[in-house]
């Protein structure tokens, strides 16, 4: 079955306390809201790690809509979407999957790394993203009509994509794209002070290596360190774990596996704090 979290209706725009976080970089959240509005499909690429679940919380919040999130794989089945009949003690009951409840409920479904799904798994989303808004249950010989409200939005992290990992072009065009990418420094530093706790130097710091880091991509980093893992680091550090320790437990040691890569890692760490 899929991996889904289903979020309540998320709290008035006047409980701003409450509001899952996000400092935008752009006019997303405008583009956004206009293709909440208009009953538009989005699709957000970016990198992983650098924000992209957190924009699609914080917006469900705004709209004031639930969010039910599905984190796609290669095991996913039409089925796993959009439900099943199970047998039980009194006989044979159908169940809405994670897509239907949605639709129902007019709820926004994020579909977090699309492209890990199967073909003919996507191939169900299509009457949803256009004109139609409309979900078919061949099982039950239902055709639903999507609730007011609902919104489709897919991820995916176009440095992963191969040729038998990618969306058709027949799917993509279904969908307002909004590229993200890591922050700028300055941002990226406020995040992790927001999100962490930490103190200005040390978050400071923290984001200065986390750009060394990056730069050896070209050196055979197969996945750049990202936001998620500086908050992680900057969290173990808050806490009272040794600087040197969190970066390697938090932000090194997921990185690689490579001996070579990793000495030269740890190096910029020794450089970074002194």
């Amino acid at each position: 079955m899929t991996d889904l979290q289903l979020a309540g209706r998320a709290p008035d725009r006047g409980t701003a306390d409450n509001a899952p976080w996000y400092e935008p970089s752009g006019d997303e959240v405008a583009v956004f809201e206009q293709c909440h509005a208009r009953q538009l499909a989005v699709m957000l690429k970016g990198p992983t790690g650098c924000g992209k679940t957190r924009f699609v919380e914080h917006m469900a919040w705004r709209l004031g809509r639930p969010l039910i999130t599905i984190a796609c794989h290669d095991d996913m089945t039409a089925s796993d979407l959009i439900g099943r009949f199970l047998i039980g003690n009194d006989g044979t009951r159908w169940v809405d999957g994670p897509l239907t409840r949605a639709v129902r409920e007019g709820a926004i479904c994020y579909l977090d790394e699309v492209v890990e799904a199967r073909q003919d798994t996507i191939v169900v989303l299509h009457p949803l993203t256009d004109y139609r808004r409309i979900l078919p249950l061949d099982k039950t010989g239902e055709t639903l009509e999507a609730a007011a409200g609902f919104q489709l939005v897919v991820s995916y992290n176009p440095g992963y994509q191969r040729m038998m990992k990618d969306l058709k072009p027949s799917t993509r065009q279904r969908f307002v794209a909004l590229d993200f990418d890591f922050p700028s420094a300055e941002r990226e530093a406020r995040i992790v002070m927001r999100e962490s706790g930490a103190d200005h130097p040390t978050a400071h710091a923290l984001v200065s290596l986390c750009q060394r880091l990056r730069a050896l991509h070209d050196r055979g980093l197969a996945e750049v360190p990202s936001t998620r893992l500086l908050i992680a680091t900057a969290r173990l550090i808050a806490s009272g774990i040794a600087v040197r320790t969190a970066c390697k437990v938090a932000l090194i040691s997921p990185l690689s596996d490579d001996a070579a890569l990793l000495g030269a890692m740890h190096d910029l760490v020794d450089m970074t704090f002194v």
